[in-house]
């Protein structure tokens, strides 16, 4: 197999090379952006596997994903967050091509899901609160992120379930 490769043209060398540095700047890339859930989380201090979980949810982790709403207001970046915050985010010079940052949207996502913490608590509420404030869907988000996370094995069961 080596001798085979040493009787190729520089060129394929040389696009061999190129493809090698393209797929080592992209997982750089992906491992930088998965950072983001961590830092982001830890400096609002929301768990980041919640964080990971609305993304996948939301936009199923595309970070140039859009939505338009029923009502209108659109959905921006990895975890969609809606025009309506927008003025808020005026405030710390945050606008619309921001949300489309992959980083920056998941640090705004953290802002948001903090401010339901504060809110609600640290509870299933705050996280459906994530995407709506109305009970019923509020508490239907609130089982998809669970469904998700379970589906990640990153919900503990309780001990009484998991003793049987």
């Amino acid at each position: 197999m080596h001798h085979a490769f040493r009787h190729r043209p520089p060129l394929t060398r040389r696009a061999l090379v190129a493809i090698a540095v393209d797929l080592a700047l992209a997982l750089a890339a992906q491992h930088a952006w998965a950072d983001c859930f961590d830092d982001a989380g830890a400096y609002q201090r929301v768990n980041p596997m919640v964080l990971r979980a609305i993304a996948w949810q939301e936009s199923h982790n595309r970070p140039n994903a859009t939505h338009l709403n029923a009502n209108g207001s659109l959905d921006y970046g990895v975890v969609q967050i809606n025009s309506i915050h927008l003025r808020d985010l005026a405030r710390y010079h945050i606008d619309r091509d921001a949300l489309m940052q992959p980083c920056k949207n998941v640090y705004i996502a953290a802002w948001h899901l903090r401010g339901k913490m504060d809110k609600y608590g640290n509870t299933w509420a705050a996280i459906g609160a994530y995407h709506s404030e109305t009970p019923a869907e509020r508490d239907l988000y609130a089982r998809h992120i669970a469904a998700i996370l379970a589906g990640w094995h990153q919900l503990r069961q309780p001990e009484h379930i998991a003793q049987k």
